[in-house]
């Protein structure tokens, strides 16, 4: 069952790319790109799963860097402090997880 919070990935033709988990309706899921925030798509898990998107991590990504715009948006606060360590992922909540990559050269 995907979660809110959630970080999932695919690698592409030549980079890793991984999107945040926003929204979980019933039967759609709103993902937003971590490199470009203004990237959203929606799709249904069945979907996600079938195009080789995998999850990255579970621990929510909070980008702590200032915005550029000069518009405030109304933030979900987080739950916890970005910067609480998570010793299970090896990594605050505010640092971009480490991308999975499957071993695609073994035998």
């Amino acid at each position: 069952m995907i979660q809110t919070g959630e970080i999932y990935g695919k690698q592409t033709a030549n980079k890793f790319v991984m999107y945040h988990v926003l929204k979980v309706s019933k039967q759609l899921i709103t993902l937003q790109n971590i490199d470009n925030p203004l990237s959203l798509f929606e799709t249904t898990e069945q979907k996600l799963a079938s195009l080789g998107y995998i999850r990255v991590s579970q621990t929510p990504y909070i980008d702590l860097s200032p915005a550029t715009t000069k518009h405030k948006k109304a933030a979900k606060k987080p739950t916890r402090c970005p910067l609480t360590l998570d010793f299970l992922e090896e990594r605050a909540d505010s640092e971009r997880p480490a991308p999975i990559m499957p071993d695609l050269f073994s035998a």
